[in-house]
């Protein structure tokens, strides 16, 4: 009767003891993802700064007051004034694809969508993954009526957003907007 009570207490400690090492694996794992998801997290971080480049000695490019100016206008609504700094900056930095596609965002927003296309489809040659290019020329495809072309950017959008993006939203729902009668305005 011992021997059972003994066997009894001895299978106990050892199912408590498997049920601890359970949790401690669960809470390993667990910590291993969360430092694996902060490592990635990390990454857009760490390719910013140094301005990408491998060489920490040397220091980032100063902003251009006039990309500032610029972005400052599309801000205020401002788009001539915009357009004016833009054209600036793109003497300036003819390879920036954010000055082109900030430059289709003003001229399209000014009222001109047919001007625009040739700044976004600049900025996709420069950088064919610019979401906010794709975004945009979708819209700007949208006011001349021409859905197709739109749904064309919004599939290459789901192509590059893995898990989903604002630029993909929004055109998703511009072009929703659209197919219900309502167009994207010029000055919104």
């Amino acid at each position: 009767m011992q021997a059972i009570g003994l066997l009894t207490s001895m299978v106990v400690m050892e199912a408590s003891m498997h049920h601890k090492l359970q949790s401690i694996r669960r809470v390993a794992a667990v910590a291993a993802f969360a430092a694996a998801l902060s490592a990635v997290a990390a990454l857009p971080a760490a390719a910013n700064m140094g301005g990408g480049s491998s060489d920490r000695s040397t220091p980032a490019k100063p902003a251009n007051p006039d990309f500032e100016n610029a972005k400052a206008a599309i801000a205020a609504k401002q788009y001539p004034n915009a357009i004016g700094w833009l054209q600036r900056v793109i003497a300036n930095e003819p390879n920036n694809p954010e000055a082109y596609n900030l430059m289709g965002f003003a001229t399209r927003k000014s009222g001109n969508p047919a001007a625009s296309l040739q700044y976004y489809q600049k900025a996709l040659s420069l950088d064919p993954k610019h979401l906010g290019a794709h975004e945009y020329i979708g819209e700007a495809y949208l006011m001349l009526d021409q859905p197709q072309r739109a749904d064309e950017h919004l599939a290459r959008l789901d192509q590059l957003c893995t898990f989903g993006c604002k630029e993909y939203r929004d055109l998703k729902a511009a072009i929703a907007n659209y197919k219900k009668g309502i167009r994207p305005q010029a000055n919104r």
